[in-house]
């Protein structure tokens, strides 16, 4: 299945955040399960930006990222991933919005956090809204503030189409979709044998 590229139109940046949002044919459950679980690839530490970040962190003196364990599981607050800290994991219920709150544990003159909401629209689509939002720390954090912008906008952007892409190949959600044609199979064999 192709999950779409952002389809509803852009927030506009702010200058302490940046936003990406899309609509997506699949539901929330679905949607939440590849947001919230740690795995051996997991879209919140292996996009390209936090890779790189992770790199210039650890160049300038920091802890650089966390490689996630290989065997799935759901983060949970206070857990550490990639360069993040997780502060609030929520997730979706009948129609109200799920939430992964991510906060950076890497040297920047103020606090970065990445917001994840999955929104159920009906059974079968979801949004997902994602911000990255710098608060920034006395005077070298304000003039960050205004440089940081540029990259901002673009992190947010690749790290969005990971999880878009995450999305679009989420192997436990295919072989779901395959043994659910398999029993159907069965059951019009089991149906037609009697």
């Amino acid at each position: 299945m192709r999950v779409p590229r952002p389809s509803l139109p852009r927030p506009l940046p702010t200058a302490r955040t940046s936003a990406r949002v899309t609509a997506l044919p699949l539901p929330a459950a679905e949607v939440w399960r590849t947001v919230s679980e740690v795995g051996p690839s997991a879209w919140y530490v292996d996009a390209l930006p936090l890779v790189v970040r992770g790199l210039l962190d650890r160049a300038v003196g920091g802890e650089g990222r966390i490689i996630p364990p290989a065997a799935p599981f759901p983060l949970v607050a206070g857990d550490r991933v990639g360069l993040w800290h997780v502060d609030a994991v929520r997730p979706p219920g009948l129609r109200l919005r799920g939430e992964l709150a991510l906060r950076a544990i890497v040297r920047a003159p103020g606090t970065v956090t990445l917001v994840t909401r999955v929104v159920p629209l009906d059974d079968d689509r979801t949004r997902v809204e994602q911000i990255v939002r710098l608060d920034p720390d006395g005077l070298l954090g304000l003039a960050y503030l205004t440089a940081d912008l540029p990259a901002r906008e673009t992190v947010i952007e690749l790290v969005h189409r990971r999880l878009l892409r995450e999305l679009r190949h989420d192997p436990t959600r295919e072989q779901r979709r395959a043994r659910r044609r398999e029993e159907r199979r069965e059951g019009r064999r089991e149906g037609t044998r009697g």
